[in-house]
């Protein structure tokens, strides 16, 4: 009898386009960055996001370190940001001397709690850093109304949230910066790769700087100076064309792909109903004026005993599922950089020990996703 095949928990979801386009880039011998994939790769990304430029990265971590260096961050600056995010949204802050202040989530998107923010600001707040959990928008109308009123910059995580809307504007558009991932993981990728989405103009021309190791060499190679020098501070952030190649192939396809992942959310959501109501298991809460993009789907079980059994369960059964982050306020890391805000991250530290994600790849078969959730209905 054969054995059955394992269901990863993600497959990389390649379009056909890709090993077309790197031989295109191979053949011209633009190979290094800032070359026609590279700037063909940044006007699609700036134009899903409706912002005034994007410039690609090795990763988003690079875009948020970016970001970083562009607000001139002194040590001892504080940042607000959610415990419940990915490492990297704190510690590309804690590199410029700046001290992460985690604040708790919100117990039904999951994402930074808007009336938790304005109690952890001090003097020396500089930034607000949201990260749109799963692809569903932050109270983005709030959360830009406090930093207003306290002459804050907003930063966007949108490392899931790529092609998703806050009350019809798309996410990636509401900070002073965002940043995007191209992950393997993500719904358009490189294998690595990530983007820096800038909405003020000001800032599009110290970006290339800071991208370029702190260079003005992108105004040498458009003659707009006659040599390039040391301007400020930098580092090496831009992507060979070779990934650019790769990614624009992704982008150029991203409405199908969308539509292939959304088939496989919705039914997840339909089909496992009936069994999380049965079993006190939630499931992903969409609020009205969200669009999200389909980027993953996770259940809340009811404890960490059950959680732990419950990938057991899905494991022996051929499905890899996964747990996601852990509370960075009581990382080694947190204690160490950062400082928890008040009122502490009660509802992180839940939510993380109960959190479970299914697979969700764009690629994914009718067979697949019938097995997967039988796998589940049947725990």
């Amino acid at each position: 009898m054969t054995e059955t095949a394992v269901i990863p928990f993600n497959r990389a979801f390649v379009t056909g386009a890709e090993q077309a386009y790197l031989a295109q880039a191979m053949t011209c011998g633009a190979l290094e960055g800032d070359g026609p994939f590279t700037r063909r790769a940044n006007a699609l990304v700036a134009e899903l996001v409706g912002a005034s430029a994007a410039l690609l990265t090795t990763s988003c971590t690079h875009a948020l370190e970016m970001s970083a260096l562009l607000l001139d961050l002194a040590p001892g600056d504080e940042v607000i940001m959610p415990s419940f995010t990915f490492v990297s949204t704190a510690t590309a802050f804690a590199l410029r001397g700046a001290v992460p202040v985690f604040a708790d989530c919100r117990p039904d998107t999951l994402n930074l709690d808007e009336r938790r923010v304005e109690a952890a600001i001090t003097a020396r707040t500089r930034a607000i850093v949201v990260m749109h959990y799963a692809g569903v928008a932050c109270e983005m109308d709030v959360i830009a109304a406090i930093a207003d009123r306290y002459g804050l910059v907003v930063v966007e995580d949108n490392a899931h949230g790529l092609c998703a809307r806050y009350h019809g504007r798309p996410l990636g558009s509401f900070g002073a910066m965002a940043t995007q991932s191209f992950h393997a993981t993500k719904n358009v990728q490189c294998g690595e790769g990530g983007a820096l989405v800038l909405n003020t103009p000001a800032l599009v021309e110290r970006a290339e700087i800071v991208r370029e190791k702190g260079t003005n060499r992108s105004q040498f190679f458009r003659g707009m100076v006659d040599k390039y020098r040391w301007v400020e501070l930098g580092s090496s952030y831009l992507p060979s064309d070779l990934l650019a190649a790769f990614l624009v192939a992704q982008l150029e396809a991203i409405d199908d792909i969308q539509v292939r992942r959304h088939r496989i959310w919705a039914a997840y959501d339909e089909r496992l109903a009936g069994w999380a109501a049965r079993r006190g298991v939630r499931r992903p809460v969409v609020p009205a004026g969200r669009d999200h993009p389909a980027h993953l789907y996770y259940l809340l079980l009811p404890g960490l005993a059950d959680r732990q059994a419950f990938l057991r369960h899905l494991g022996e059964r051929g499905v890899q599922a996964a747990f996601h982050y852990q509370p960075l306020h009581a990382a080694p890391g947190g204690l160490r950089y950062g400082r928890v805000a008040p009122g502490g991250c009660p509802v992180t530290e839940d939510v993380a020990d109960r959190l479970v994600r299914l697979p969700l790849f764009a690629s994914m078969t009718e067979e697949e996703l019938h097995r997967i959730v039988e796998a589940v209905v049947s725990y």
